[in-house]
Order: structure tokens, then sequence, then C-alpha cells
């Protein structure tokens, strides 16, 4: 039985201290980033993921620089098609593959908002997003397949005779995540991609919308927040003090925001959040900060023990990677690591042993 994977979205910095301020823009920690990265990688994070947004820095360069200053830790790339052309593309991840030793995986992204794909000239609906991401997709694995010269006249693409002189490294290709909740999302998921990554929900909520992916033998990753402590009475003061004072002018924006947006993943997480009992989905899954930071911003609450034991149940229903944040997201991967994930490697071995015993 392979052990959970355990990665870590990278901040702009340290990581913002609350779940209901603003976001921290305008500016680029590199140096904290850099240190965040180093101690990831010592704590033992499998991969950091480098989002993307127009209120953040460009993942690529910062995954080009961020190889050179680590030595195991590896990057997913977050990356929208329609922003740049598949052969620069693969041309790009095959260069980073080469410095970094083939530490990258690749998040596609549909893209959440039509403002926000408007800002860089994509004005494609929400189906034809995921229709140019299976067609983006397509013509990288005929790249990485070794085909070439390429040509393609798709919907979306047309090349012609296209050559690229550095392959990816070893001639193999990158993972592929795929990332959205509605439909589409699932089925590009399964004939495109290597996981299906989803915002979270209970683990029920989880087995239930992922049984076909799994079937379809394509792994399922949950991105959600985590936050832990000793006891679960520390655990949710720390909760409530992170969510005093709340910035309530950032609150309305993201209300906003979600309001124009099509992202079926989005919209999902918000009618959890709405559907909740006093802010809890379940005793362990805590909905508050979502009306703040949006999907991602389900949180695992409770201690040490409680937060392994729940996360094994998502293992059971199927999944098998996990990316986390916190709040403060460097301090909440430093305890994750020493406290919870030894706890949650013990769980999964004694599983293993038993389902070796019933066999």
């Amino acid at each position: 039985m392979t052990s959970l994977r355990i990665h870590w979205c990278s901040p702009l910095d340290s990581g913002q201290h609350k779940a209901c301020e603003k976001y921290d823009t305008g500016r680029l920690d590199f140096a904290g980033i850099v240190d965040f990265a180093q101690e990831a990688e010592a704590l033992g994070i499998d991969s950091l993921l480098m989002g993307i947004s127009y209120h953040m820095p460009d993942p690529l360069p910062m995954i080009g620089a961020l190889v050179r200053e680590t030595g195991s830790v590896k990057f997913i790339l977050a990356y929208r098609p329609g922003l740049l052309h598949p052969t620069l593309f693969a041309q790009v991840v095959n260069t980073i593959s080469w410095m970094a030793d083939k530490r990258i995986a690749l998040n596609i992204v549909a893209g959440i908002s039509p403002d926000e794909q408007a800002f860089y000239g994509d004005f494609e609906e929400h189906d034809r997003r995921y229709a140019r991401s299976c067609e983006f997709i397509d013509v990288l694995k005929r790249f990485w397949s070794g085909e070439q010269p390429l040509s393609h006249h798709g919907d979306f693409y047309r090349l012609k005779n296209a050559q690229l002189g550095l392959p990816y490294k070893d001639h193999e290709r990158p993972r592929l995540y795929l990332s959205g909740g509605s439909a589409i999302a699932r089925q590009v998921a399964i004939s495109r991609s290597d996981c299906w990554l989803r915002y979270g929900d209970t683990p029920e909520g989880i087995a239930a919308a992922s049984h076909d992916v799994l079937q379809a033998g394509c792994s399922v990753g949950i991105r959600m927040h985590v936050l832990a402590r000793e006891t679960r009475n520390e655990a949710l003061a720390a909760v409530k003090g992170m969510m005093a004072d709340p910035d309530q002018q950032h609150h309305e924006w993201v209300r906003q925001f979600v309001a124009r947006c099509d992202s079926e993943a989005v919209k999902t997480s918000f009618r959890l959040a709405e559907s909740a009992s006093d802010d809890w989905l379940s005793p362990m899954l805590w909905s508050g900060a979502v009306p703040y930071r949006g999907g991602p911003a389900l949180c695992v609450v409770g201690s040490y023990e409680d937060v392994a034991n729940y996360l094994l149940e998502y293992k059971k229903v199927g999944v098998s990677e996990f990316i986390f944040s916190g709040w403060p997201t460097r301090d909440e991967m430093r305890r994750f690591c020493q406290h919870v994930l030894p706890r949650l490697r013990e769980l999964e071995a004694a599983l293993e042993r038993q389902r070796e015993s019933t066999r």
C-alpha cells in the first residue's frame, strides 16, 4: 500500500497569520519563499504547489529559481491553458525538468473566474475552457512521447511541423493533475490526467464524488487546510483567535467575486459552507474561513491524534494525496510534520497490516 503523499501550498512569504484578513499583495519576499521551501524539504514534504492568480507572482520563474535552491522537494506548477502555446509551454517544462532533475509536476487549471480570465485576454466559457485543456494536454503528451515533427490542427491550437530540441529529461513526462469540481472536470481528469485534484469535503462526500474517477484508475487528491494542536480545546481556541476582528471589506470582495465566478468547485465549497451547522460540516471539518478564503479553506481541525485519524478516513475512501495550507502556513506545516504525520504513518502501517491479515 502506497503512503499518502503530503504536499503543501507555497505562500508568498512565510504565510498569512489569519484566515479572515485580506490577501497580502504588492510585494515579493523571495528570500522568505526560499527559506520556506528549504524547510519544507527538510520536513519531508513531497511537493510544493505553486499557485497561479493575478494577485500572485508568476509561478514559472519562481520554480525556475527555487529548483536551484533545493535538492529533493518537488514542485507542482499550476497553469492555465490559454496563457502559453503548448509548444512553448512544453519547451519551458522540459527545460525545468533538466534544471530540477524532473522535480516538476503540472496542475492544469481551466480557470475559475471569467473576470480574471479576461485580464489575460481569454473569453472562453467554462466548458470550452475544459475542451481547450484536453487539446492542450493532448499536444503536450505528443511532444513528450517523442513525436516530431508535430503538426496539429484543432479547435484551439494549430502547429505545423513543430520540433523541440530538448526533450523532457530521460524522455519521460511530468505527473499531471487536473483541477475542478464539475462533471466535465471529472471527465477530463479521467481521460487526460494522473490525479483529479479537488477541494475538500467530508470523507463521505469525497467517496461519493470520486467513485467513477477511482474506478477509471485515476488518483484523487484534496486541496484543503489543516489546524492541529495537542488537544482539541487548544485547536478550537486557535480557530477562535484566528477569526477575531475579521476584515469585512475583504469578506464582501470575496462574496462579489464568487457571485461572478463560473467554477463549480468554488460554488460547491460555498454551498457546503452555507449548509454547515455553526461552521462545522462534521466534528472535524470546519468551514468558517471559506467566506474569506474560498474553496481551499475547508479545514480539518482537532488534536494531533484526531487529525491523523480523520485523514486516514480519506485514505480509506481512495484519496492518495493532500495539498495542505495553514494559518500561518509555515507554523502549521512544521506542527503537522512533527506531530501529525508520524501518527498518520503509524495508522497507515496498522491499516496495511490489517488488510494483509484478511487476504
